[in-house]
């Protein structure tokens, strides 16, 4: 079986136990938090102790958790942590201890709101990491990528057939198991409607009321939905940047399936041939290629942006890091042109540069103003935080 290293995440991990005495691994099922734990526990200098709390033995042997941890040393996993989240306040009591050295890397499928207590019990000792499926900058197959999606087990299959197969049951198993494991209790049949039509309104501004009338249900039923989907690393809110200036702006944020993969299976696109043929092509490159960028600049929520006037003029991507402003374009094109749009953006923005970013692999200045880059040069370039 193909193994691929994922050495940035172990190095960021290692980093956030020298401040913080808990590390939260956060990401979307089956994107190789598990196999990220085991390689981290084989390098740590010490005892390691594994409590899998989807196996009935491991959650039993936790009934009574602070009797269970507490004599152990060394370095604590707790994985699949969503199913447990009482167990937060006890792990505060253990690191707290005098001369306590244990290190605690819990493991989640849902952002620390959803999770709830850690957040509140473990303010100030834990420290939060997402790992996302595979990117850009740990695969060569960069085509293969946007079609199967980062998803370990899509992306390494054997066949296109498995890979869509695998998205398939992974889509259902998400809906009638992993979401009532989180106590959220939804209409399965109305969540995958909804997932379905977000995945067909994948990059476009997103209206609450225009869903809602399709599933008949209010528009306050839709944004919980819509929220419960972002909690658990499916899709992207990507919220609009607005000033008070002269021209009219959208307000409402974009909407993003954040795997490629799961996109093209809601959307039914199972090979290269039926991809390429699709009408919103480039809105499937579009969201491919923001959500690499914003990985590989490791962008946090309060950076991340899209620009819109109500005119026409718009930016895919804009990063705002203290005074610096950057657009980014996503152009499925091999010859992207410079458009009134971009120098518009310029302007009204006060952008430090602009990108352009297209799938092919020739870097050119467009203009003085603007740069056309490859997303593999994008991925390969070394950020700084």
């Amino acid at each position: 079986m193909v193994f691929i290293e994922r050495n940035h995440y172990l190095a960021q991990i290692q980093s956030l136990f020298r401040s913080h005495t808990v590390v939260g691994l956060l990401g979307p099922r089956q994107c190789g938090k598990t196999t990220l734990a085991r390689e981290f526990s084989a390098k740590f200098n010490g005892e390691v102790h594994h409590f899998d709390l989807e196996d009935p033995l491991d959650l039993n042997r936790l009934s009574d958790a602070r009797l269970a941890l507490d004599q152990l040393s060394g370095l604590i996993v707790l994985d699949e942590i969503q199913r447990l989240p009482e167990i937060f306040p006890i792990l505060r009591v253990l690191v707290d201890r005098p001369q306590s050295t244990i290190k605690v890397l819990v493991l989640g499928s849902a952002s620390p709101q959803l999770i709830r207590q850690s957040s509140e019990s473990l303010a100030g000792r834990i420290a939060y990491l997402e790992l996302t499926p595979f990117s850009n900058f740990e695969v060569s197959n960069h085509k293969a990528l946007w079609l199967k999606g980062g998803y370990p087990p899509s992306f390494l299959a054997n066949s296109l057939g498995d890979s869509f197969s695998w998205r398939k049951n992974y889509v259902s198993t998400f809906l009638e198991r992993d979401l009532p494991m989180l106590g959220i209790d939804l209409s399965t049949v109305m969540l995958r409607q909804l997932w379905t039509m977000l995945a067909h309104c994948h990059g476009n501004v997103l209206n609450y009321s225009d869903l809602s009338r399709s599933l008949g249900v209010t528009s306050p039923t839709v944004r919980r939905y819509v929220d419960i989907l972002e909690s658990t690393f499916v899709v992207r809110k990507l919220a609009p940047w607005f000033e008070n200036v002269s021209r009219r702006q959208v307000k409402a944020p974009k909407i993003y399936l954040r795997d490629s993969g799961i996109l093209h299976y809601l959307l039914n696109l199972s090979d290269l041939v039926s991809l390429e043929s699709y009408p919103r092509l480039g809105a499937s490159w579009e969201g491919f290629a923001l959500e690499q960028t914003i990985r590989k600049l490791d962008l946090d929520v309060g950076q991340a942006y899209f620009w819109r006037l109500h005119s026409g003029s718009e930016i895919d991507l804009l990063v705002v890091k203290g005074n610096e402003r950057e657009g980014f374009e996503f152009k499925y094109s091999s010859t992207p042109r410079a458009t009134r749009s971009m120098y518009t953006a310029i302007e009204e923005l006060r952008l430090d540069r602009l990108t352009v970013i297209h799938p092919g692999e020739i870097d050119y200045p467009l203009t003085d103003q603007i740069d056309v880059m490859g997303l593999s040069t994008i991925m390969s370039l070394t950020t700084t935080s």
